[in-house]
């Protein structure tokens, strides 16, 4: 191996990252794709919803503004508390 390689991998793999800052990647990665699944699921009853009863729009639309906010929210929560994790 040339020289230098050694410090590199150490630096990467050695330097203080334990199993906490792996779970909090992992669970941060997680949380954000579980928001943004619920988000999209919830765009696509609404769009469904408004096809087949147009008149109902806008009360459709304003309940899926308040659970996409309500998702987002909780996904802000997870992400910190996944960073919290890393930083521990």
């Amino acid at each position: 191996m040339p020289e230098g390689h050694e410090q590199i991998i150490s630096s990467l793999f050695g330097g203080g990252v334990g199993p906490a800052h792996f779970a909090a990647g992992i669970g941060a990665g997680l949380c954000l794709i579980g928001a943004a699944y619920g988000i999209s699921k919830i765009a696509a009853a609404a769009m469904d919803g408004t096809a087949r009863q147009p008149e109902a729009g806008n009360a459709i639309r304003t309940g899926m503004i308040i659970a996409s906010a309500l998702i987002e929210g909780l996904g802000l929560v997870a992400l910190t508390v996944c960073l919290l994790l890393a930083l521990k």
